[in-house]
């Protein structure tokens, strides 16, 4: 995996940049030594136990044969012009010339690996589209999508010896020099969205450096130090395969691998291969969770098997959603288990609390309960005539919670200023109960007066009933689609509803 960026590097690059050489299509790399090294040094994601990954939860529970699909032991090769030619005939922006080190190195996946790249093809399903669509919104090159392939097999939860985590296999101080979260209960580098999103920018940050792909892949495995000095060592050229040489041992296969792990990925048929078929969910959904959660709450609750949670919310490392005061967490599920989890939101909640988050149900000194298991987030518009402490005052918080939640830069509030506040359920209710004329202050956008037990609001641009309800103490999404008479949980911009209170 790529190494720690030192602020000194972009200096000692800027001096060796050259514009790029044409690839070479009948490259032979000659040197018996460099082709032995190449052939006996496999890397870890390669070596990994089949049958253990294969026995492992994330497979296990969501694998089936296909019946269809023609299967054998045996490799069928061929010769080199028709691996030229397939190879050339994949839509592609990257260079993939076929030498003789690319040819060992399909061997090496369709002969040697061939269990491995049917567990591959098979993670490929549900992992592929979720990489593709980060890709494309940074409008790179899709078939990089592949170098997940080389990294980790394409296993979710792959952890190697040095420490390198995910699909992607970020190094921890490379994580958090991209923004990942990194602590005791939830590791960024294991959620497939934002480690793709990271390795984006990592991309885009080398390609402005090197302006060949080739070499940004290369820089990605062993760090742009090494690359530096393998190009100074090779006397300027900046071509993978004329720097090759002077790379270490392990990047001289790397891009080598994601030339053969893009032929195989495609061309698996050809060489009697199928892919294992997963049932992992095609459509999900994604929930904010402002509060603690563990997964077996919703597991218990919602009926739905644990593994599958895990699968979906891999960086939790010890299956809790923070839903911290600063930031919401997010809740993957099934998108059949979405409104699910929306009905039953406050059973979910309340379901063995004690007993799965026992230390996080403890009362700060101070007065205020800051348990986040039964917190809650609220918006409120500033009125005429408040400040920061009045409202603090109101919602049982202190003003300098406020000035942080909010990351204002003094104490002085505007009026129609929207501000986050994060406070339990007795201080909502008892704010509830001191706002004049009945009127929900925990949302902006309920302008009607309580009438009949019901507050009217209009729907903003985003908003979903989940959210609506969020906004509002003791009201669920079900509590509103019920007085609305609503037959599903579509609501559009504009549209006004009314809000069951008291």
């Amino acid at each position: 995996m790529k190494q720690f960026l030192f602020l000194a590097f972009s200096l000692s690059i800027s001096i060796c940049l050259a514009l790029p050489l044409k690839a070479q299509n009948n490259l032979r790399v000659d040197n018996d030594s460099i082709k032995k090294e190449i052939i006996g040094l496999i890397p870890e994601s390669l070596d990994s136990d089949i049958d253990s990954l294969l026995r492992s939860w994330h497979v296990q529970y969501f694998t089936k044969k296909e019946d269809f699909c023609h299967d054998d032991t045996e490799n069928v090769f061929f010769p080199d012009s028709v691996y030229a030619d397939r190879l050339a005939r994949l839509p592609r922006v990257i260079p993939m010339p076929y030498n003789n080190v690319v040819r060992d190195c399909i061997d090496l996946y369709t002969e040697r690996r061939r269990g491995l790249v049917r567990y591959m093809l098979g993670m490929a399903d549900f992992y592929f589209p979720i990489i593709e669509k980060v890709l494309d919104k940074y409008q790179l090159p899709l078939e990089l999508k592949y170098l997940a392939v080389v990294e980790s097999a394409l296993n979710p939860v792959a952890i190697s010896k040095v420490g390198a985590c995910g699909l992607w296999q970020f190094m921890l101080p490379t994580g958090k020099m991209y923004d990942m979260t990194i602590n005791s209960l939830v590791d960024d580098r294991l959620d497939p969205v934002k480690a793709t999103d990271a390795a984006c920018r990592y991309f885009i940050d080398m390609y402005a450096i090197y302006k060949d792909w080739n070499l940004v892949m290369a820089s990605y495995n062993c760090g742009p130090g090494n690359v530096n000095k393998a190009i100074k060592r090779s006397g300027g050229k900046t071509n993978f395969w004329e720097i090759f040489p002077y790379l270490p041992k392990e990047t001289r296969s790397y891009v080598p691998l994601f030339i053969a792990a893009n032929y195989v990925m495609n061309y698996y048929c050809d060489h009697n291969l199928c892919p294992v078929s997963t049932n992992l969910p095609m459509a999900t959904d994604t929930l904010h969770i402002h509060k603690m959660l563990h997964l077996r709450q919703v597991a218990d609750v919602l009926n739905v098997d644990i593994a599958q949670l895990r699968a979906l919310n891999p960086q939790y490392r010890r299956d809790i959603v923070p839903g911290n005061s600063t930031e919401a967490s997010v809740l993957k599920l099934p998108a059949a288990e979405t409104f699910s989890f929306v009905d039953k939101e406050k059973e979910i909640y309340a379901y063995k609390t004690q007993e799965l988050l026992p230390e996080y149900m403890m009362t700060l000194s101070g007065g205020a309960s800051l348990s986040a298991a039964t917190r809650e987030t609220i918006t409120h518009v500033v009125l005429r005539n408040e400040n920061i402490y009045t409202i603090a005052n109101r919602y049982g918080v202190t003003p300098s919670d406020i000035k942080k939640w909010n990351k204002l830069p003094s104490y002085r509030l505007q009026r129609g200023k929207r501000l986050k506040l994060f406070v339990d359920n007795g201080g909502v209710m008892h704010a509830a109960n001191k706002s004049k004329s009945g009127q929900a202050s925990t949302s902006s956008s309920a302008k009607g007066k309580q009438a009949n037990g019901f507050i009217s609001h209009k729907v903003r641009h985003g908003e979903s009933l989940y959210s609506i309800a969020s906004k509002y103490p003791g009201v669920t999404a079900q509590d509103i689609k019920k007085a609305n008479k609503l037959s599903d949980t579509k609501i559009m911009p504009g549209q006004v509803i009314r809000i069951p209170v008291g």
